[in-house]
C-alpha cells in the first residue's frame, strides 16, 4: 500500500494538487479504498463533472499500481466524501423513483448515470419486490429503467 500512496502523491503533484492527507484502507473482499483530502476548490477539480475526473484518476492509479506490482487491485478513489454523498443521493433518488413507479404502474428511466451509479441504484432497489430494474442502451447512451414487476 505504500506504493499506492507514493503513486497517488506523484500523480497529484503532476496535476498541481497538494493533498492534505491520503488514507488507504482495504476491506475483507480485497477492495482498496483511497481517500484524498484536499481543499474544497481542488476537490471540485479532482471530482470533475458527474465524477468523470475521479473515475479517470481511479483508472489511472489502478493501471499505475498494476505496472508497479503486476497485480490488479479493485481500487475505489474518493475525494472529499464525494462517493458517500453521491451514494446517499442516488439511494434516495432510487427509493423515490420506486415509490412513483409502484403508485403509477408506469416505468421511469434514469439517465446520465455512469456504471458505478447505475449499480448503486440496482443494489438500492434489489430488495423491493414490487419493481424491477434494468439497464438499457449501449455505451454512453446507457440508462436505467425502473419498472413495476409483471
Amino acid at each position: 500500500m505504500d506504493k499506492l500512496k507514493k503513486l497517488s502523491r506523484e500523480l497529484l503533484a503532476h496535476l498541481g494538487v497538494k493533498s492534505e492527507t491520503i488514507k488507504i484502507t482495504e476491506d475483507k473482499t480485497g477492495s482498496v479504498g483511497l481517500e484524498v483530502a484536499v481543499d474544497e476548490a481542488e476537490a471540485g477539480i479532482l471530482i470533475g463533472y458527474h465524477g468523470e475526473t475521479i473515475a479517470a484518476l481511479q483508472l489511472l492509479l489502478g493501471m499505475m499500481l498494476y505496472r508497479q506490482t503486476g497485480k490488479w487491485a479493485k481500487l475505489v478513489v474518493n475525494v472529499g466524501d464525494y462517493r458517500q454523498k453521491r451514494t446517499d443521493y442516488l439511494t434516495a433518488l432510487a427509493q423515490d423513483t420506486a415509490v412513483k413507479v409502484a403508485e403509477t404502474g408506469e416505468p421511469l428511466a434514469l439517465y446520465n448515470l455512469n456504471p458505478f451509479e447505475r449499480r448503486i441504484v440496482h443494489v438500492a432497489l434489489s430488495e423491493r419486490k414490487e419493481i424491477v430494474t434494468e439497464s438499457q442502451g449501449e455505451g454512453k447512451s446507457r440508462f436505467l429503467v425502473v419498472s413495476p414487476k409483471q
